[in-house]
């Protein structure tokens, strides 16, 4: 089981009321929440490995290289003279560096690589896997990654982590009218401004799909843009043509990196805390009461 961390502690942050504190009153509801889906998601879905997988970089200058507007309105006004920071709720931003400890603590593996995302260590890890993969996001762009072949799905949180949904190569072709491997290409076409990817203008969702439905893939379709007795619209044919720099750039930018390099780590679920003595002392500090005990309960067992 691979988990998209930020993508869950966000979910979270804005799912658990900012009530529940720590003794000294500071927020603790993306820590506890965190927990509270791990704990869950380890009952449900005995997974034998779990990897929390870590932006290390959260908007990588290579992908910014290609597609300039990559997340920039994501990017917090204060630091845009400096490194690029992400804009993240003032009572989020401290509750960060709680999760990555208390996980430490735990032992459940931690994984990210410098000038990558997490989605770049989820595509890393799911193509190594041998076995069956469940990727936990909330981001669609890890859809590319669903392969029945392999046994990779996602499981995409409608309602906390109580409430999933499997997504398999079936679930692509009823919604999207593609599998796995082509979701990125819809996904590029498309465009995303949530990532700031500007996509063919004119060409949505319905279109792309039909354009990969009938050339196979974003190789297809431009070969078609340059043979005129290829069935496109002049229109369609137009746009292409005139989104060519861009799509030459794209599938850099939208599917994620499938060799990051990684340093070793053990994914196995630990059965008890690696460092018992700092996770009590996280525990009192910042008052993870239930939250905790539930997560170590269901590791025990």
């Amino acid at each position: 089981m691979l988990l998209d961390t930020a993508s869950l502690y966000f979910r979270a942050y804005f799912g658990v009321p900012d009530s529940v504190r720590a003794p000294d009153g500071t927020p603790v509801n993306a820590v506890r929440g965190l927990l509270d889906f791990i704990a869950r998601l380890v009952q449900d879905h005995h997974p034998d490995d779990l990897v929390a997988c870590m932006d290390f970089d959260w908007r990588p200058h290579w992908r910014v290289e290609l597609i300039p507007t990559y997340k920039t309105h994501r990017v917090a006004e204060e630091t845009e003279t400096g490194p690029d920071e992400e804009e993240v709720p003032d009572t989020l931003s401290p509750q960060v560096p709680v999760i990555e400890a208390v996980l430490d603590a735990i032992g459940i593996a931690r994984v990210g690589a410098t000038g990558y995302e997490a989605d770049d260590v989820i595509g890393t890890l799911a193509t190594r896997a041998a076995g069956p993969v469940d990727i936990v996001t909330g981001d669609r762009d890890l859809y590319q990654l669903v392969d029945d072949r392999r046994g990779v799905r996602v499981l995409y949180p409608l309602k906390g982590v109580g409430t999933l949904q499997a997504v398999d190569e079936a679930l692509l072709r009823e919604k999207y009218g593609v599998d796995g491997s082509g979701y990125a290409d819809l996904a590029l076409l498309r465009g995303d401004p949530s990532d700031g990817l500007p996509g063919v203008p004119g060409i949505g969702e319905k279109t792309a799909a039909k354009l990969l439905a009938a050339f196979g893939d974003l190789a297809g379709i431009l070969a078609a843009v340059d043979d005129p007795a290829a069935k496109l619209t002049p229109a369609q044919r137009t746009r292409l043509t005139e989104a060519k720099p861009y799509l030459a750039v794209a599938p850099k930018v939208v599917r994620v990196a499938a060799d990051v390099p990684l340093a070793p780590f053990d994914p196995a679920l630990p059965a008890e805390p690696r460092d018992p003595e700092t996770l009590d002392a996280l525990a009192e500090r910042w008052g993870l009461g239930g939250s905790l005990q539930r997560l170590l309960g269901v590791l025990a067992g």
